[in-house]
């Protein structure tokens, strides 16, 4: 029996992310059901770069607007309804967030430190990435002092 080559789609997404009192904090979504912590992300749109796709994601999803750091942070697979999927990350340092967006009806935000929001989101890779943001902004802000 042959097996059927699963076909990788690819998405992109961002890690939204504010400096507060010294501290970051990372914007977390919930899935449209309302059931998971998860970050902006979606399909990279046809004539879009995967940063621009993925700041389009933050706007619908989560009603943030910044300038989304073209360097890719990391990327995670995971899998949906039998099809497997890789996410291209990116950071959004959040400049604007409105109360009024696309998907508001669909979901919730919450800005939360960043160490609880590493310990929210379920998919370990994605967990990865975000410990590795927070380690080197950490470095960053420190060398600053």
């Amino acid at each position: 029996m042959r097996r059927k080559m699963n076909k990788v789609l690819n998405q992109s997404g961002v890690i939204p992310y504010r400096e507060r009192n010294g501290r970051i904090e990372i914007l977390l979504i919930t899935t449209r059901d309302r059931q998971t912590w998860v970050i902006p992300k979606g399909g990279i749109v046809n004539g879009m770069t995967p940063p621009a796709s993925a700041a389009k994601e933050a706007w619908e999803e989560a009603g943030v607007i910044g300038q989304v750091d073209v360097n890719e942070l990391g990327t995670y697979k995971y899998r949906k309804r039998g099809k497997i999927y890789r996410v291209k990350m990116y950071l959004l340092p959040v400049e604007i967030v409105s109360n009024s967006y696309p998907e508001a009806s669909t979901r919730y935000r919450r800005w939360l430190d960043a160490t609880l929001a590493i310990k929210l989101i379920k998919k370990s890779s994605l967990k990865r990435i975000l410990k590795g943001f927070l380690e080197t902004r950490l470095h960053s802000c420190a060398s600053s002092l």
